[in-house]
């Protein structure tokens, strides 16, 4: 298992921001990297709340961790501190034992010198078998797609 921080400057505020972590729809439309549709199948955004997700890979021939070509994953919300941090620990829904590692996803908003917001996210557990390099430019596409959708107010695409 290892570890991973990518960060991103946004140009809205902490509150937008934030807003759009716990968001059901905000979710769907950017925490998805490019060349997959997101699924948000359960989303209670509260401390122990619990959600569900799938990321489907829109090229067929691709093969997700859950089967056929999907990434589903469940969780909860271990900690919310309203504009400042989302705490998700979460875990993939796949048969292969190699990935049901249960991984935590810091997320923490901090004011950015000059307007704006700094998001910080701390990626821990995250099992060997999922590529570095993948994990990273994958959450570098969503973090793009949530300055789109804050900094906008429209759904990226």
């Amino acid at each position: 298992m290892y570890a991973m921080r990518v960060s991103r400057r946004v140009n809205a505020p902490r509150s937008a921001v934030y807003r759009a972590l716990l968001d059901a729809s905000a979710v769907a439309a950017w925490r998805v990297p490019d060349g997959m549709t997101c699924r948000v199948h359960e989303f209670d955004p509260r401390e122990g709340g619990t959600f569900r997700i799938s990321l489907i890979y829109d090229d067929p021939a691709s093969t997700g961790k859950s089967g056929g070509h999907t990434d589903t994953y469940h969780g909860r919300f271990s900690r919310l501190v309203p504009d400042e941090q989302v705490v998700e620990v979460s875990e993939f829904e796949t048969p292969d034992p190699a990935l049901r590692t249960t991984m935590t996803i810091t997320t923490t908003l901090t004011d950015a010198a000059g307007g704006g917001t700094d998001v910080h996210i701390l990626h821990e557990g995250l099992p060997d078998s999922v590529p570095a390099a993948d994990n990273e430019l994958g959450t570098r596409m969503s973090l793009d797609k949530l300055a789109e959708l804050v900094e906008t107010g429209r759904a990226p695409g």
